[in-house]
């Protein structure tokens, strides 16, 4: 069997991962309405970088060091949580504050901070979750073939990143749409407070599993 022909079932699992919704589409989804397209992208390059950690590294072993070392494992768990319920204070605290008119101008009036900072939001968003790693590792050990060539494993890892970076660009491009923004302007606070909601409750699932 070709080589490429025995990553397509991997492709096709990860596309369909990359489908539900989760904190990564979440966070991304936030900053690609409620500020502008070019925040949204950082994020979800954010994001994808996190995830080159995770494969990278699930490539080398790190799903058996992370379930020997269980303080460590705690520890990213731990700050996961308490970002994933930063960001969930934040939006809460957001949605208390009066939607802009009609006339306002469809973001929110932010600053536009250094590049570095908002792509840190997704960075953290995603690093701060281990069971990535714990699930990139099922994902390699179910669907790679027993062995695999070095270039095979680096084919995978590069293929999979460039697929993260293709949904998330195209989720930033959907949801900063003009009429999109316009929606999440009249719905600020609901919307708002739905998010900072989900947020908490995750950060309170990852914290106590």
């Amino acid at each position: 069997m070709h080589p490429v022909v025995q990553l397509l079932p991997l492709f096709i699992a990860w596309s369909l991962a990359l489908l539900i919704p989760g904190p990564d589409f979440l966070v991304t989804v936030r900053y690609a309405t409620s500020r502008s397209r070019r925040d949204g992208a950082l994020v979800g390059l954010g994001v994808t970088s996190a995830m080159a950690v995770w494969t990278s590294t699930s490539m080398f072993g790190l799903v058996a060091l992370l379930s020997r070392v269980s303080w460590l494992y705690d520890f990213v768990r731990l700050a996961g949580a308490l970002y994933l319920a930063y960001l969930g204070v934040q939006s809460l605290l957001s949605s208390r504050r009066a939607a802009p008119t009609d006339s306002a101008e469809p973001r929110e009036v932010i600053a536009a901070g250094p590049a570095w900072r908002v792509w840190r939001v997704g960075f953290l968003t995603n690093i701060g979750n281990p069971k990535a790693a714990a699930f990139f590792g099922s994902l390699f050990s179910a669907l790679l073939p027993a062995h695999p060539a070095v270039w095979m494993q680096g084919t995978a890892v590069a293929v999979m990143l460039a697929m993260a970076a293709c949904w998330f660009t195209v989720v930033v491009v959907l949801f900063s749409l003009p009429a999109v923004t316009r929606v999440y302007r009249r719905a600020k606070r609901v919307v708002d407070a739905v998010t900072g909601c989900v947020f908490v409750a995750l950060a309170g699932r990852l914290a106590t599993e």
